[in-house]
């Protein structure tokens, strides 16, 4: 892994490979890598001992051209200013390659959660929430859950700011419980996209699912609901991993008993049905056909690229790879599907939470799945239309072309105005 690659330098370098084969004046592709504004804050909150910390925190707001602002907030300690530019960037992209009215947004506080209480927690939300207060809503900028935030977090920021504003608004975040307003499908949408991308990416190289090996690091939401729809589509999960550690087994597991396992213990490291335990950099260089990193950015460098011998990456978490790491697998015809199409189905989902939100109409979890199949199979189709007739040189850089494509064409339809 390596851990100087600056994420925001990363997109930018993905927006000029894509640019390259598009007729866009450089002035407007300049405009499209960097955000309109990044809000950075420290918020001061009263710990549970009584005493007082201080938490830097993050909101960027990338590109508005095709609709209010969209994406997670994550808490970890290596939460900077310039990932969560390039994640917010990513939003946009995300949002455009599968054609829906959202623009891109991302926030995150310097945090580790594991070492604070559920209300010391809470405190840290609520008053994150009343800062962002100003520039959120249901038209305007809506948050939604990311890394070590889910539908608990979400709920806090739509109380918090429905009490301030005096009004009932279950469209100001997605990503939240059932109860509160949430969508059916929502929790498993990222695994199940990162599915329909491998199923179809599968289809489309003329290679079979059933019996195929698939290595996932990375056994959070993302990793082990796409490891366990894999498994019932028929693919062999032989390798798993989370921050402990990996574990093998040729056989393939019981993707649902790990799961279980790591509910119960807290990794996955220790489960008996393992033949094997190793590292994570020795799971991404497993020789198995299909490899989902799931799990944080900057996963797979060029050096460790040039290991890597799975035949087809499907990317899970945003960024996992490098752009030397593309380099080295584009030369050597690994098949990468990237992160804008494969973990979609989260913010594509969040989509139709705001939907049913604005509609006050719910739908069922059948009538989800169908959609967010519809809306990834499709825009698979566009991606690989992009990819043959304009002869690029990857899956990524094509997915950027139909992206890029739509954002410029939103902001020339709009016009330039102050």
């Amino acid at each position: 892994m390596n851990e100087e690659a600056n994420p925001f330098e990363s997109l930018q370098e993905q927006i000029d490979d894509a640019a390259a084969h598009l007729d866009v004046d450089e002035d407007v592709i300049e405009r499209l890598k960097h955000p309109e504004r990044v809000l950075e804050l420290n918020l001061s909150v009263d710990l549970d001992d009584g005493s007082r910390e201080r938490f830097r925190a993050f909101r960027s707001q990338f590109n508005g051209d095709r609709g209010p602002y969209k994406g997670g907030i994550r808490y970890h300690p290596n939460v900077s200013r310039d990932e969560v530019k390039a994640l917010s960037g990513w939003m946009v992209y995300k949002c455009a390659v599968v054609d829906i009215p959202y623009g891109g947004g991302k926030g995150g506080v310097v945090i580790d959660p594991k070492e604070y209480s559920a209300a010391e927690l809470e405190r840290v939300t609520r008053s994150f929430a009343t800062e962002l207060r100003p520039i959120i809503g249901p038209d305007e900028d809506i948050p939604a859950p990311d890394v070590n935030t889910g539908q608990r977090e979400m709920n806090w920021i739509k109380d918090t700011y429905e009490k301030l504003e005096h009004t009932t608004a279950p469209g100001v975040v997605t990503g939240k419980a059932i109860s509160s307003g949430g969508s059916e499908g929502r929790v498993e949408a990222t695994g199940r996209s990162t599915m329909l991308t491998a199923r179809e990416a599968f289809d489309y190289l003329d290679m079979e699912m059933e019996g195929a090996t698939v290595a996932v690091q990375g056994y959070g939401n993302a990793g082990s609901i796409a490891a366990t729809l894999l498994e019932d589509i028929g693919a062999d999960v032989v390798a798993v991993s989370d921050s402990s550690g990996a574990v093998y087994n040729e056989n393939g597991f019981d993707t649902r008993a790990v799961k279980e396992f790591k509910r119960e213990t807290g990794s996955v490291s220790g489960y008996d049905g393992a033949g094997e335990e190793f590292s994570n950099d020795d799971l991404l260089t497993l020789d198995v056909d299909l490899l989902v990193p799931a799990a944080l950015e900057n996963a797979i460098d060029g050096e460790l690229a040039e290991d890597v011998r799975a035949d087809v990456v499907v990317e899970a978490a945003n960024g996992p790879l490098t752009p030397d790491a593309d380099d080295v697998l584009t030369e050597r015809d690994v098949s990468v599907f990237p992160d804008i199409l494969a973990n979609a189905g989260g913010v594509t989902v969040s989509y139709f939470e705001w939907v049913q939100n604005r509609q006050r109409f719910t739908w069922t979890e059948e009538r989800v799945n169908d959609e967010l199949e519809r809306v990834i199979t499709e825009a698979f189709d566009t991606l690989v239309e992009a990819y043959e007739t304009h002869d690029l040189p990857n899956f990524r850089t094509a997915a950027y072309v139909v992206a890029i494509r739509r954002v410029v064409d939103a902001y020339a339809d709009n016009g330039n105005w102050p």
